[in-house]
């Protein structure tokens, strides 16, 4: 968390004293060890999960992701997503069954709880590398894990096995330039609208993980232009959060504004969540939103968001002092049986397709087409459209000429 910036150099060196000491009481203990020693039985473990992991999402993907997201979405977008999403919500249910039940990190709920079945917008703090994943721990008690879908940077589209996994989820990369990214987030959002369709779009304003460089380059930025200055978050960018809103308000049940913490100011990256070292505690808050109370204007949009942070960082600044957000418990815990029956059938499935690759020609053939089928499709970012709707396209446009 850094310090507030003087807004100006006119003080008294006193009241400079004064408020340097109290922003001091604020700012966090510096957090250089981690909450679990890595011991070689968490690296032996890790490595073994991380394995695991890697292996049947690559095995999903080539097998099921060419039927479930590109033959059957030939005939229907709907149930295409909907045989997507129950696979590889499956698959992505392995992760909570990681953090919470292996690694042993405690997750905490509060404010409102989330009911299922909703259509929702949700927007949050982007404290670090791994906050994304941490959402799906919600998602998953809401059955909403498949539906889940994330705007998020370009480059995360390369990543090995993971970057096909995120185009057949439909994720939304975006390349944080509004005038190169505005088009294809608009097309992207405009297939969202199906309110038959489940869905949970998430969104991190801020568009990058909190740094201390950066939340000192925000508040530069905020005391020149008039903004709120926050210590705990940086200042959200409005245009893709209103972009989302404005496409979709009409199929959406409410927003929720999400916030996330980690205990004595950690920021666990990717590797220590794979090996458990960090972090101990998660905390999620959540707050409803009823769609009414968001103005439906650009300007009054981005006004209101600019809000929602300044309380969002006071908020922040309330759980470091108290260690808590208010209201806890609104979720329970992972259910260990259906967690255990998830990877049973994720293993299963991984293990029958892993003996047919290695013994069967044919299927070495299918998975090498499946490779380049993927590789090609998330490379240039391809979704095939249903054939009847295609006809109706040619036809209709036939018929106006």
């Amino acid at each position: 968390m850094c310090k507030r910036m003087n807004k100006s150099n006119a003080t008294s060196s006193g009241s400079k004293s004064s408020s340097s000491k109290q922003l001091d009481s604020q700012e966090p203990p510096k957090h250089g060890t981690k909450h679990r020693p890595l011991t070689p039985l968490r690296i032996l473990r890790g490595v073994l999960c991380l394995v695991v992991f890697l292996s049947t999402a690559f095995m999903m993907l080539v097998y099921w992701a060419p039927v479930t997201a590109v033959m059957l979405r030939f005939f229907s977008v709907h149930y295409s997503r909907k045989a997507t999403s129950i696979l590889f919500g499956s698959w992505l249910a392995l992760w909570p069954f990681l953090f919470e039940k292996i690694n042993k990190t405690k997750v905490v709920f509060s404010g409102e709880a989330v009911p299922r079945g909703e259509r929702v917008l949700l927007f949050s703090n982007h404290r670090t590398e791994v906050d994304w994943m941490y959402v799906w721990d919600l998602a998953l008690r809401k059955g909403q894990l498949g539906y889940i879908k994330y705007i998020l940077k370009s480059s995360l589209m390369k990543l090995p096995v993971f970057g096909w996994g995120f185009h057949i989820l439909e994720f939304i990369s975006v390349k944080r330039k509004w005038e190169v990214d505005e088009l294809n987030m608009r097309q992207m959002l405009s297939t969202f609208k199906d309110p038959q369709d489940p869905l949970w779009l998430v969104v991190f304003p801020e568009g990058t993980d909190y740094t201390e460089k950066k939340c000192i380059r925000s508040q530069q930025f905020a005391a020149e232009n008039g903004l709120p200055i926050l210590n705990n978050v940086l200042l959200p960018k409005t245009k893709g959060f209103y972009a989302s809103l404005h496409s979709l308000r009409s199929s959406l049940d409410a927003v929720y504004d999400v916030t996330i913490a980690y205990n004595d100011h950690c920021c666990p990256c990717f590797m220590d969540n794979v090996f458990g070292v960090d972090p101990s505690e998660v905390h999620i808050h959540i707050q409803r939103v009823p769609l009414d109370q968001i103005p439906t204007s650009e300007e009054g949009t981005a006004t209101w968001l600019m809000e929602a942070f300044r309380l969002k960082d006071q908020l922040l600044s309330d759980f470091y002092a108290q260690g808590h957000f208010p209201v806890e418990g609104t979720e329970g815990d992972l259910s260990m049986l259906k967690c255990l029956i998830d990877i049973s059938v994720i293993i299963a499935l991984t293990s029958i397709c892993t003996y047919l690759t290695f013994f069967s020609f044919w299927f070495k053939i299918y998975v090498t087409s499946a490779c380049a089928c993927l590789a090609s499709s998330t490379y240039f970012n391809i979704r095939p459209s249903p054939v009847l709707f295609s006809l109706k396209t040619l036809f209709g446009s036939k018929n106006t000429s």
